[in-house]
């Protein structure tokens, strides 16, 4: 088997980092068709799309159309997402959604996971959480909740989480993505030399990443 690395650095309250994450599922599947001695080795990188949000959260929409001009461009820009979103078999409840979270809890847990394995089945429960569910995805309960239905020990992750454990690493690690040059997410690198910004279409990503295998 010949290893694909792919890094993806996302922030779990960016819309479209949920849609890309569902466009790159569906190019790793037309990947896997063609090239069965493929393993793809996903790593989830952080980034905060609004790093200055209070740590107890913030009122989302009120942000929202501060941040974009106002309720009618909120929904405008909320619609064309929407759209986007159910090419992608994701049906957005924005009018869920209380608070916009402060993610770095969210991202720690994201990194104690990958320390012993994948972190994909957190991720995607986060996404849910916030974007269909309206979950507070900064609330340290409902964290080490979602990491016991994900198999991993509710107590053990409560603890983490009041804990200070990773915070700086993950704080580095998104500051080596500025540094990269990396401005807007998803941003997907594969294998370290091919770097897709956008929440691209399958075809797009799956391009790439035969790109990365054939230059070795």
């Amino acid at each position: 088997m010949s290893e694909l690395q792919i890094d993806i650095v996302s922030d779990v309250v960016c819309p479209w980092c949920f849609i890309g994450k569902r466009r790159l599922e569906a190019a790793l599947g037309e990947l896997r068709a063609a090239r069965p001695d493929i393993a793809p080795r996903i790593r989830w990188l952080p980034y905060f799309l609004n790093p200055d949000t209070p740590q107890e959260g913030e009122p989302y929409r009120p942000f929202l159309e501060r941040k974009f001009g106002g309720p009618e461009k909120l929904a405008q820009i909320q619609a064309h997402i929407a759209e986007a979103g159910r090419t992608a078999g994701i049906e957005f409840a924005f009018e869920r959604i209380e608070i916009r979270a402060n993610t770095l809890r969210a991202h720690r847990l994201i990194h104690r996971a990958q320390k012993t394995g994948s972190a994909d089945v957190i991720v995607e429960r986060l996404f849910a959480a916030h974007f269909l569910q309206g979950e507070n995805i900064g609330d340290e309960e409902f964290l080490a909740r979602l990491a016991g239905e994900c198999g991993g020990d509710e107590a053990a992750t409560l603890a983490y989480l009041h804990s200070e454990e990773d915070a700086e690493e993950v704080r580095a690690q998104a500051e080596r993505g500025q540094r990269m040059g990396i401005t807007g997410v998803p941003f997907f690198i594969f294998n370290g030399r091919y770097g897709v910004g956008g929440a691209q279409p399958p075809e797009v990503l799956l391009d790439a990443m035969r790109q990365s295998l054939d230059a070795g």
